[in-house]
């Protein structure tokens, strides 16, 4: 399993960046665009994507592509098509490749899983978040729980190789029998990926006005009940294989995969990220500036890094102590097994060494061992 996890370092992946939502979520902080009722930008914009995968120099075919948002499924199937043929046509996308794509439950009828299946979406990864409505409603979400049950059976039906669910985990409000249901649910309807996330305060967001004006907050020991829980409850059917992700055998995410291995990945659209040349870009978050740039033949492009040696070794340890097989050890390792933080870490059982690789035991430690890997001075 371990040289399978390392390997996802060889393949190429693209992203596509979505940014279009019906209206923000309250906890939300990434680059998304309120439509308002107003789908104008949407045609315009995924001109400028085409325009912008053809802004870039030819590379190796894609092992995998992720249309993140942003809610993707805003766009109709020959919107997706046409960014689909746009890197088909640029680098080519191998056989048996993984597309994959974002969706909100209520856009996932049979009709349009049907649509997307026909042009090469293969993968659909659903917003469900919780199946408990009174959350939902807290969440801000637009969907009902019976509609998330809905679009899971709609995605089967029309043919989706893969149905992730993605969950949001301590809500305040949520119980700890509401989200045991949750999970029992989502289980039940046969998905093939789990995604769990703790839901978090991001500064600048709804929420954190919310909570600055005295709401409830999420809480730190709940979450972590929750999410024990979660790993206890999905174990008969689903592996662990990255911190926050549980998948059937042969059903992780390549496009993720990728990213955890530091491998490389070409990135379009609104605030994306890209990696290649071991060079890390990023795009305008602003929607006019992007689509003003691109239609006058500019990269959107503002700003990037290019890591030195060390920087990098910290790094390729840094995302792959994420994955549960670990990543091998090497220079960055090695220094933090020696260092102070680290031998506290090993004595606590918290980190090990199982031959070459680091492992992280305790999951809900990953972020603390992670911060220790990027503090670490070059030897």
């Amino acid at each position: 399993m371990s040289e399978l996890v390392d390997a996802a370092a060889l393949e190429r992946s693209g992203y596509v960046h979505i940014p279009f939502c019906h209206r923000r979520c309250p906890y939300c902080d990434f680059a998304v665009v309120d439509l308002e009722n107003d789908e104008g930008p949407i045609q315009r914009y995924v001109a400028a994507v085409v325009a912008e995968i053809q802004m870039e120099e030819p590379w190796d075919q894609l092992h995998s592509v992720n249309f993140g948002g942003g809610t993707p499924s805003v766009l109709d199937s020959k919107q997706i098509d046409a960014i689909l043929r746009a890197l088909r046509n640029r680098f080519g996308i191998a056989p048996g490749a993984e597309v994959s794509l974002e969706a909100n439950p209520e856009d996932i009828t049979r009709d349009y899983a049907g649509a997307l299946r026909d042009v090469g979406v293969n993968r659909v990864s659903l917003g469900v978040q919780s199946f408990d409505d009174d959350v939902l409603r807290s969440l801000g979400r637009s969907h009902t729980a019976a509609q998330a049950s809905k679009a899971v059976a709609n995605a089967h039906t029309a043919g989706i190789e893969t149905v992730s669910l993605d969950l949001i985990l301590g809500t305040p409000g949520e119980t700890l029998q509401s989200w045991r249901e949750t999970v029992a649910t989502a289980l039940e309807l046969r998905t093939e990926h789990l995604s769990a996330y703790a839901l978090t305060v991001e500064l600048g967001t709804e929420l954190s006005r919310r909570v600055h004006d005295g709401a409830a907050g999420p809480d730190d020991d709940d979450q972590a009940d929750k999410y024990e829980m979660l790993a206890e409850l999905a174990a008969p059917r689903l592996h662990h294989y990255e911190v926050s992700n549980w998948a059937a055998q042969g059903q992780e995410c390549r496009y993720n995969q990728t990213t955890w291995a530091q491998g490389e990945y070409l990135a379009f659209g609104l605030g994306a990220h890209g990696h290649r040349n071991r060079t890390r870009r990023r795009n305008t978050r602003r929607l006019d500036a992007y689509l003003d740039q691109v239609e006058s033949g500019t990269r959107p492009e503002i700003g990037s890094e290019c890591l030195n040696d060390w920087e990098r070794e910290r790094e390729r340890v840094f995302l792959g102590l994420r994955r549960r097989s670990g990543v091998v050890a090497g220079q960055a390792g090695a220094v933090l097994m020696a260092s102070v933080a680290g031998r506290r870490f090993a004595e606590a059982g918290v980190v090990t060494l199982v031959g070459d690789r680091l492992i992280v035991n305790k999951p809900l430690l990953t972020d603390a061992v992670a911060r220790e890997v990027l503090g670490l001075e070059s030897p």
